[in-house]
């Protein structure tokens, strides 16, 4: 079944839009006309594509359908580019639109050199999505990202899966903080009772340590805050506002953090996963990735990769 490219890309700027009205306007025709062609594509499709709401959201086949529209964007933009084709009245209409989901504490640290690499390259605009490492594949399966880190090992359906490294988390706290709350007299009734930031509801690492550590007979509910930021959330541990897992690449250098005890750690290991798309932009791109997390030191650490 080939679908008609006309209609894929209506659809895809109808969803990036959010509104078909949003979309005409961008496409420089009428909103009937935008109707018109998603219910050819609905019914060539034979199910429903999108849920009118705001913005417009889709359904699973809608995913389908969002992405094949989006690799053939790509696909056509890098082969028009090849054969030294101009895609469009501006420069900035050659370069690839990318977008990719990374998770906060990646972004804060080793990801950095990934956007020093993006400023000396021609080929995409990228856009950057903040995404949980543990959630970052479903927006792989959905079409809204052509790559992401995660840490699913086993691709997704028409994905690659690269091992990125491993980030090691402590359990870390300042000194005042452990002279009032974690003295070390009774470290499992000490910890059930200190309170803990955590990134935001979604984070789990806090949480499956304490309950590691202290077992089902003290297990209430923690005093917990949420710092949805991963630079601020080091400091709101520095300041006292409770303990947390910091990972290696974030500990700060003047010693204000001091290890609450030697095993109380976690390893997060890091995949990056993509389109498996013959795509010099996503090449290059897998590249910068992958290179950035080496020179973090993320793979040093080759033991304790799965």
């Amino acid at each position: 079944m080939d679908f008609p490219t006309e209609h894929l890309q209506t659809f895809k700027t109808v969803i990036e839009a959010g509104t078909l009205e949003s979309a005409a306007r961008e496409l420089n025709i009428t909103a009937s006309a935008v109707s018109q062609r998603l219910k050819a594509l609905e019914k060539q499709a034979g199910s429903i594509l999108f849920i009118r709401s705001r913005p417009i959201r889709t359904t699973g086949s809608g995913d389908v359908l969002l992405r094949l529209a989006r690799e053939m964007q790509l696909l056509s933009i890098e082969a028009q580019r090849a054969l030294g084709m101009k895609v469009g009245a501006k420069r900035e209409s050659n370069r690839t639109q990318v977008s990719i989901a990374v998770n906060a504490d990646s972004l804060a640290s080793w990801f950095a050199p990934v956007f020093i690499g993006l400023a000396h390259q021609d080929l995409m605009n990228c856009e950057i999505l903040r995404n949980d490492e543990a959630h970052s594949t479903e927006l792989l399966r959905s079409g809204r990202v052509m790559g992401a880190v995660t840490t699913k090992a086993t691709p997704v359906q028409g994905c690659s899966s690269l091992y990125l490294g491993t980030m090691h988390y402590r359990a870390m706290a300042t000194a005042p903080f452990r002279q009032r709350w974690l003295p070390g007299i009774e470290p499992r009734a000490e910890l059930a009772a200190a309170p803990m930031v955590s990134f935001d509801r979604t984070d789990g690492l806090q949480r499956d340590l304490r309950r590691a550590v202290i077992g089902p007979d003290l297990d209430v509910d923690p005093v917990e805050h949420f710092v949805p930021d991963s630079r601020v959330y080091v400091a709101s541990v520095a300041a006292s506002l409770g303990w947390g897992m910091i990972p290696d690449v974030q500990v700060p250098l003047d010693g204000r953090l001091q290890n609450l005890d030697s095993a109380w750690t976690s390893d997060v290991h890091l995949y990056w996963q993509r389109w498996k798309v013959p795509s010099q932009t996503l090449e290059l791109l897998t590249t910068l990735v992958v290179d950035a997390a080496r020179e973090a030191g993320l793979q040093r650490m080759e033991n304790t990769a799965p």
